[in-house]
C-alpha cells in the first residue's frame, strides 16, 4: 500500500444551518489517483475548498503528518497541497510560462517590492519540468489560445503542480473534452501519479474516473455513502440509486 500523503478526519462544513460536508474521512496515497464522485450539489467542490483552506471547516487536514487545517490557503499551497478550479481558465493574454509563474509568486509586501524592483524572474527549469510532466513540453512561449482544449487543461494541471506540490486536487479538469481527449488526459494523469504525486480527481466523466482511479469515494448530500475500488463502487446499490442510475455491465459506463 502506498504511503498516505493526504488525510482528512471528520472534515465538516456548515453554512448556517446547512451541512455541506459531514464528517468526511478520506486519504490519498503517494502515486495514487483517488476519485471523488457524486451528483451535482453533493458537496464535492465544498470539500476541496475546505481541504485547501478556501472555506471554514472543522476536523483535521493532514499532509505528510503535518496538520494544515489551521493554516491559510497560501501556506497550504506552499506546504505541497494544490488544486485546480472548475472555472480554471488560463490568462489568455499571458504565455503558458507566465501563467505558471503566477502560481509561484509569493504573497506579501516583500514579494511586492521584489516585483517592483524587477528582481523576480520566472523559474524556467521548474516550469518546464511541470509542463514536461503533464505532457505539454516546449509550450511555455505559446499563449493558451494557440493550444487545443486538452492541452489547455493539462497546462492547468501543470499550474497546480509547479513548485513541488505533493498532492493535487483536480476539480472537473476534463470538462468539455471529447472521448479521445479525455482518454489522452487520463494517460497524462497516470504519468503525474507515477512520479509519486497524489491526485484527488473530481469529474463527471465516469469512463475517465473508472479507468484511472485506484479507489473512489462517493458523496451524496455531503456524506460519504460508499468507498472502495471502482469495480465494487459501480455495483453498489446505494451508489447506483444516488448517482449512477442503473447497474452497468462490465466495460460500459454512462
Amino acid at each position: 500500500m502506498s504511503e498516505t500523503l493526504l488525510r482528512t478526519a471528520q472534515l465538516s462544513v456548515r453554512y448556517g444551518g446547512v451541512v455541506a460536508n459531514s464528517g468526511i474521512d478520506l486519504t490519498v496515497g503517494a502515486g495514487e489517483i483517488v476519485g471523488l464522485i457524486g451528483p451535482n450539489g453533493a458537496g464535492k467542490t465544498t470539500f476541496v475548498d475546505a481541504v485547501t483552506g478556501f472555506t471554514a471547516a472543522t476536523g483535521e487536514v493532514t499532509l505528510e503528518e503535518t496538520r494544515l487545517d489551521r493554516l491559510g490557503p497560501h501556506r497550504r499551497r506552499r506546504a505541497g497541497l494544490a488544486r485546480t478550479w472548475q472555472a480554471g481558465e488560463l490568462f489568455g493574454d499571458l504565455t503558458v510560462e507566465q501563467n505558471l509563474a503566477v502560481a509561484l509568486q509569493r504573497t506579501g509586501v516583500r514579494s511586492l517590492f521584489t516585483d517592483i524592483l524587477g528582481r523576480s524572474a520566472p523559474p524556467r527549469d521548474t516550469i518546464e519540468a511541470a509542463l514536461e510532466l503533464v505532457g505539454v513540453p516546449g509550450s511555455g512561449a505559446r499563449r493558451p489560445g494557440e493550444l487545443t482544449l486538452g492541452q489547455q487543461k493539462l497546462v492547468g494541471v501543470a499550474r497546480a503542480l509547479v513548485g513541488g506540490s505533493r498532492v493535487v486536487l483536480l476539480d472537473e479538469p476534463a470538462a468539455g473534452l471529447d472521448t479521445h481527449e479525455s482518454v489522452e488526459f487520463g494517460q497524462h494523469l497516470r504519468r503525474v501519479a507515477a512520479s509519486g504525486i497524489g491526485v484527488l480527481l473530481i469529474d463527471h466523466d465516469m469512463q475517465l474516473v473508472l479507468d484511472i482511479c485506484a479507489r473512489l469515494y462517493v458523496l451524496d448530500f455531503g456524506v460519504v455513502i460508499a468507498s472502495g475500488e471502482p469495480a465494487v463502487i459501480r455495483e453498489d446499490p446505494t451508489v447506483i440509486a444516488a448517482y449512477l442510475g442503473t447497474a452497468q455491465p462490465a466495460g460500459e459506463t454512462e
